[in-house]
């Protein structure tokens, strides 16, 4: 199912492959909500998204609870600039504007995300968005996935914070996706960035929630990743790349899931199970 956002490693394109490992639960926590794929595509009674990013989890909340206003001055949004020149214009608007409401901000989200260069979400050292016009695209408005994406987040609870916040707040019987910035990747994606002490950090705390709850987690494919979940049992995908040297029409990249479950036997030597 696609999404509202077109989004730079996006899962929309694996999750044939991650379905297999996302067990049953009443509710799906995750801390990383990208472009919302993973929701989009499993049918959990309840799901808690979270980002750090303000602007994505404002767009989200206000498609949920502004169904057809957002619409509408989206539309009007989309219909009225689709040039260079109107892109920036708004972009300027988006960083420097104290004026907008949480719902235009909404809107000006979306717009920018899909006339921005191949779903980059990017945000210079001030906190403006200075992801860069897509020349060659034309801009898709993507009005059946709002309106799909709305009912959809009925079930679901949009929060504003980082994922030890977010980890923090599993309860039993919760299934937990990270789906972080991949480790040597563009990590500066919002905020102060997501380094290799960060991906340390989150794999530890995952380490500690398996002990009660289902864990999944995917990550780029490297020795790194490899020895930081070398206590879960990892399979190996390839995706889709739209960002970086790899990117482009039919290219892919090796990624791991790793996943590990209360009771399952941790993998002693970290060697890849298919």
């Amino acid at each position: 199912m696609s999404t509202i956002l077109k989004w730079a490693g996006s899962k929309a394109g694996i999750m044939p492959a991650l379905s297999l490992h996302l067990p049953q639960g009443k509710r799906l926590v995750e801390p990383f909500a990208g472009s919302c794929a993973v929701m989009m595509n499993t049918d959990y009674q309840q799901y808690l998204i979270a980002d750090i990013n303000p602007d994505l989890i404002n767009l989200y909340r206000q498609v949920k609870e502004h169904t057809r206003p957002f619409i509408v001055m989206a539309a009007q949004m989309f219909n009225q600039n689709a040039n260079f020149e109107d892109y920036y214009r708004i972009r300027g608007e988006f960083n420097l504007c104290l004026s907008l409401t949480l719902l235009q901000r909404a809107v000006y989200f979306l717009y920018l995300n899909r006339h921005g260069y191949r779903g980059l979400c990017r945000y210079n050292q001030k906190g403006g968005f200075n992801t860069p016009f897509a020349k060659n695209d034309t801009a898709y408005f993507p009005l059946a996935e709002i309106e799909t994406f709305a009912v959809k987040a009925q079930r679901a609870t949009f929060i504003c914070a980082d994922f030890k916040e977010t980890l923090q707040m599993v309860e039993g019987g919760d299934v937990v996706y990270c789906d972080p910035p991949y480790d040597g990747t563009f990590s500066q994606y919002f905020g102060e960035g997501f380094g290799k002490e960060q991906h340390t950090q989150l794999a530890s705390m995952l380490s500690g929630i398996a002990e009660k709850n289902a864990v999944v987690c995917s990550n780029s494919d490297n020795q790194f990743t490899r020895q930081l979940y070398s206590q879960f049992h990892k399979s190996s995908v390839n995706a889709p790349r739209s960002i970086g040297s790899k990117a482009g029409e039919g290219k892919r990249g090796a990624e791991i899931i790793a996943v590990r479950a209360p009771h399952s036997d941790p993998v002693a030597t970290g060697e890849s199970v298919a």
